[in-house]
């Protein structure tokens, strides 16, 4: 029989169960947070990719069943087939490793409990349906009552608030009450970014990351992939800030902009000098629907002006109207290049109506192939080099609805890709079809260039040989000199 000094000296030392029932070392992380599990009730991981979260999850849930009197523990994940498929299995993989949790205890699909107090001590799985109103996401946790509660909530980025505030509410009964969370810092709302950041003084946090160049790096994440990740897409990449250094990033995980980035870059303009250097032009972004909008959107270096929005009342010739539209504001403004989104039938024939005017609009597919192969498509290149113009310094007009448009669409990794989400279902989220931020992406089809008159008056100049390789083909606009 266990004897009861042994079973008090786990509970006030986690770190030392760890080290005797598991005959496992903790990585130093973990041992932070092992130490901390005896004196605080709110434990929060904002984690990288791999450190070994799910583990150090085990490890506690273990520590709790077994040195406490008939607790009772609710662990729920962001699904339930996330649960099954990582913190339940790894329940079993630590069990397996004690012969004292094989004798006492006994692992089911969703239940763990004591042998000899089925009824009264266990913990079981726990999944919610996000179709469910915020009432039933709380019975989640709900229907628990014990002198010793735990609840764990694994990949919390995604879990509802309902969810969450439920077992808040549990720390309000019974002698000993905890709440463990973890996840990847994908979202900059929802429990994890509070925990982390609004509510910090209320949580105990344990930051977990995986840059190869921090000497408290967590051990398990592979340092040959975490430089791959760092030199496929830098260090300011909101994927790399997530996954290699468990930073939450400047918006949500999945999408390219915050707002705070978008109202930022509506209230910055540019003096004339320093944008004059660079090609003039105009993005065009097609209706495709009645209630959807085209709209010409201008362009200039480091500078975005007031875009043109245009309806199209029925029985009116489309085509016609939009290509009349897009040589006045060429004419106007003195553009040297119109780059059209040619996806819907009425860009066809606008861009034959300018042709036959002789003018030479530049077709874009957003299905076609990407210029760069680490993109899906062209438009996914399109919205990944906009964003990273915004985040630059590029100045955009004081438009309200690109707020909304730049911050909501989402973008996945799909095949070893960049994708953004199609447009269909940006506006069903959005409300609207994000036609403004779709026809200052179409500006980004092509790399900035000078304008015509800068590079012929500086080959005048010069002569075409004594400055032939000073001739900008590819220019970064980006450079610090430049802005």
């Amino acid at each position: 029989m266990l004897a009861a000094g042994k079973l008090r000296e786990w509970r006030e030392n986690p770190c030392k169960f760890v080290l005797e029932v598991f005959r496992a070392e903790p990585d130093t992380w973990q041992e932070k947070a092992l130490a901390a599990f005896r004196d605080n009730n709110r434990i929060a991981m904002k984690a990288s990719k791999g450190p070994g979260k799910t583990c150090l999850e085990a490890w506690l849930a273990w520590n709790f069943l077994l040195t406490r009197l008939h607790p009772k523990i609710a662990a729920t994940s962001i699904t339930g087939d996330n649960l099954s498929d990582n913190l339940w299995p790894e329940m079993a993989k630590w069990q397996n490793k004690s012969e004292l949790l094989k004798a006492k205890f006994k692992w089911t699909k969703t239940r763990i409990f004591a042998i000899d107090h089925p009824e009264t001590w266990f913990m079981s799985a726990r999944s919610w349906s996000k179709s469910a109103d915020a009432t039933q996401q709380a019975d989640t946790l709900a229907g628990l009552h014990a002198d010793y509660l735990l609840f764990i909530l694994d990949e919390v980025g995604g879990i509802p608030d309902a969810v969450m505030a439920a077992a808040e509410a549990g720390l309000s009964t019974g002698i000993e009450t905890k709440i463990v969370i973890g996840g990847n810092p994908t979202h900059t709302e929802g429990p994890l970014y509070r925990a982390c950041v609004t509510e910090k003084h209320l949580w105990f946090v344990v930051e977990v990351n995986g840059d190869p160049d921090n000497p408290e790096r967590a051990k398990r994440v592979s340092i040959q992939w975490a430089r791959e990740q760092i030199d496929k897409y830098g260090r300011d990449n909101p994927w790399v800030l997530v996954n290699v250094f468990g930073e939450f990033p400047p918006a949500s995980l999945n999408t390219l902009l915050g707002p705070e980035e978008v109202q930022k870059a509506m209230k910055t303009r540019y003096k004339e000098q320093v944008y004059n250097w660079a090609q003039k032009r105009i993005g065009v972004d097609v209706s495709r629907f009645g209630d959807d909008l085209t709209v010409l959107f201008p362009r200039q270096g480091i500078q975005a002006f007031k875009p043109v929005p245009m309806r199209h009342p029925r029985g009116s010739a489309v085509s016609v109207d939009i290509a009349t539209r897009v040589i006045m504001a060429k004419v106007k403004w003195g553009s040297e290049v119109e780059l059209f989104d040619d996806t819907v039938g009425w860009a066809h024939g606008a861009i034959d109506h300018m042709v036959a005017a002789g003018y030479s609009p530049v077709p874009i597919a957003f299905h076609s192939p990407a210029l760069n192969p680490r993109y899906k498509n062209r438009r996914a290149e399109m919205w990944f080099r906009m964003a990273e113009w915004v985040k630059r310094g590029g100045a955009l007009p004081n438009v309200p609805e690109l707020v909304g448009e730049l911050t909501v669409p989402q973008y996945c990794f799909l095949d070893g890709k960049f994708q953004i989400e199609p447009k269909d279902q940006v506006k069903e989220r959005l409300g609207r079809s994000p036609d403004y931020a779709d026809a200052l992406a179409m500006t980004f089809a092509i790399p900035d260039t000078e304008k015509e008159e800068e590079l012929l008056t500086r080959l005048r100049d010069y002569g075409p040989w004594k400055d032939l390789n000073k001739c900008v083909h590819d220019y970064n606009p980006f450079e610090e000199a430049r802005i």
